[in-house]
């Protein structure tokens, strides 16, 4: 459940690139991809988004707290199209999270299904007999002294896949409200961030590729 304290950021939205059918946005940590239930919860990036593009449409969502690369559509076959492309998973995406904790390996692949923990919704739990099938590949990218850096490459996109896969790894990602405990959720914010994201274009299907700095 989101806190009837909902404080969005109030910062410019960060356009990353804008063309007659897409529009890339870096979106900030705490505000919502799209409207929650309930006037409080109305802020959200779509509505943004559409106050300077009222055309845009929604194609795909990030958590509240987390932040980095999202697309929008600015045309009904534009959404179909890129709708395809995520619902084939043609969408490349790479996330770079800071995590609890030394990850011995250098790279790995988790894969547990997942599927909403009912009772205590929207969390979500592996569970082998109903979930459904969820992998991530990660790779190291260095230690720091209490966390490890790490590049997130989901080969499916379950929700809150990435947080799940990270806690039953041992190594939950810092500052996460719903997966972490203790010293790793003292954090003034979720560690993980959308890097990039590699499409094709609606309009003639040329590979593209968007980027977004980490801001952690």
């Amino acid at each position: 459940m989101i806190a009837l304290d909902y404080r969005p950021p109030h910062t410019p939205l960060t356009i990353l690139h804008e063309d007659h059918e897409l529009i890339l946005v870096d979106k900030p940590s705490g505000l919502l991809s799209v409207p929650g239930k309930g006037d409080h919860l109305a802020d959200c990036l779509l509505s943004r988004i559409q106050a300077a593009f009222p055309e845009a449409l929604l194609v795909h969502r990030l958590d509240m707290d987390t932040s980095g690369v999202m697309v929008f559509a600015r045309s009904p076959h534009a959404q179909r199209h890129l709708g395809l492309q995520f619902e084939k998973r043609h969408v490349k995406k790479v996330y770079i999270a800071r995590v609890w904790g030394h990850v011995a390996e250098k790279e790995g692949h988790i894969d547990l299904p997942l599927i909403v923990d009912w009772p205590n919704r929207p969390l979500q739990h592996v569970n082998h007999e109903t979930g459904k099938p969820a992998q991530t590949d990660w790779r190291v990218v260095r230690h720091e002294e209490t966390s490890t850096r790490i590049r997130l490459y989901p080969k499916t996109g379950r929700s809150h896949q990435l947080r799940v896969h990270m806690k039953e790894i041992g190594h939950p990602i810092l500052g996460d409200p719903f997966y972490a405990s203790g010293p790793a959720r003292d954090f003034p914010r979720l560690m993980l961030h959308a890097e990039s994201l590699k499409l094709r274009h609606p309009d003639g299907g040329k590979g593209m590729s968007f980027r977004a700095t980490a801001p952690f």
